[in-house]
């Protein structure tokens, strides 16, 4: 089972500079590449500080020239946010400053907040279905002089103008939950990103359970590569893997707070988040956090992987946002590259 990091610019106040954060992703990418990870991810999303990232394709050929090795990965861009034709091209050339390691994920989105903003009467049903159509519009692009008549897009016949360093194009990476979303990716040809948020292990294995039918079910298909997604804190006592899970539970109930839009959001940041909130989210909890998240000492950390691995993720992302500061998330991204990966080597 291979690593990577999933990470963005976050912030819940002003007292740091934008500048400042983006420095800091950098030096985490940097970290996780001299560490041995696989890739780095970055995702997209709009008008918030919570996750602050409109473009991930900055953000990836800007980290190109500052790496050598690791691939680097849209974690994942929201697919009826874009045209075809603008995002083959737009992958593609971040694919050539990458040298060749860009992964393209996709997803349909998950903010009700962005919907309304970008493209207001979408709901999760319309998303899903543009993403559908979405995919194989790229690769008959990047393959060139191809004509799409669909329910979203229609245009004549175009070209993905520059063409992907990797041929026959760039890897892509679905965002999956249900069983229908599974199949499409499968047949499809598509790798699968997966995440529990804070469900826990069962969640973590009905995801591989929906992977591994769909594998089954198109037996003609070379099996893809599966990815699971989660927030993953190497600690160094006891206390330290009780302040994490207090943190994790503050930031999930933000993260419950925005995508059921339950709180104002002013100049970019969520307001409102108070005790009385938090206790109304008692699936947010510091003890079921605890519990459900990979969240602890090395010894901990390695066996609950361990399982993972033996279920049959092929990669393994850390989720490093947060909300605690810079110098915590690199401290346990330094004990995991230390103390974790060597029992996977």
């Amino acid at each position: 089972m291979k690593f990577s990091l999933f990470v963005h610019m976050e912030r819940f106040d002003d007292a740091r500079s934008h500048a400042e954060l983006f420095d800091e992703l950098t030096d985490l990418v940097r970290t996780a590449e001299r560490g041995g990870f696989e890739a780095a991810w970055i995702g997209e999303h709009h008008g918030m500080e919570f996750t602050i990232a409109p473009n991930p394709f900055i953000n990836l050929a800007y980290l190109g020239a500052r790496t050598s090795r690791i691939r680097l990965g849209t974690g994942t861009v929201i697919a009826p946010f874009w045209h075809p034709i603008r995002l083959a091209g737009e992958a593609a050339m971040t694919d050539l400053a990458t040298g060749g390691r860009l992964d393209l994920g996709i997803a349909r989105g998950a903010y009700s907040f962005e919907y309304e903003r970008l493209m207001p009467g979408l709901d999760a049903w319309g998303a899903g279905q543009r993403m559908r159509e979405m995919i194989p519009a790229l690769r008959g692009l990047w393959a060139g002089d191809y004509t799409h008549e669909g329910e979203f897009w229609r245009f004549p016949k175009t070209t993905a103008t520059p063409k992907p360093l990797q041929r026959p194009g760039i890897p892509v990476w679905v965002a999956a939950r249900d069983p229908n979303s599974h199949a499409f990716a499968v047949e499809n040809g598509c790798n699968v990103q997966v995440t529990p948020l804070a469900s826990g292990d069962g969640e973590v294995e009905a995801l591989i359970g929906r992977f591994d039918k769909a594998c089954a079910d198109a037996p003609a298909v070379p099996r893809p590569q599966i990815m699971l997604l989660q927030h993953t804190f190497v600690s160094e006592s006891p206390e330290d893997t009780a302040r994490l899970s207090e943190d994790l539970s503050r930031f999930y109930c933000a993260f419950g707070a925005l995508f059921q839009n339950k709180l104002p959001i002013e100049q970019g940041f969520i307001r409102g988040l108070d005790a009385d909130l938090q206790a109304s989210m008692p699936q947010y909890a510091p003890d079921t956090i605890a519990r459900n998240l990979v969240i602890g000492e090395p010894d901990a950390v390695i066996a609950r992987l361990k399982a993972y691995e033996a279920m049959g993720y092929d990669q393994y992302a850390i989720w490093i946002d947060s909300g605690i500061g810079h110098a915590r998330k690199k401290r346990s991204l330094e004990l995991f590259i230390r103390d974790v990966m060597p029992a996977f080597a």
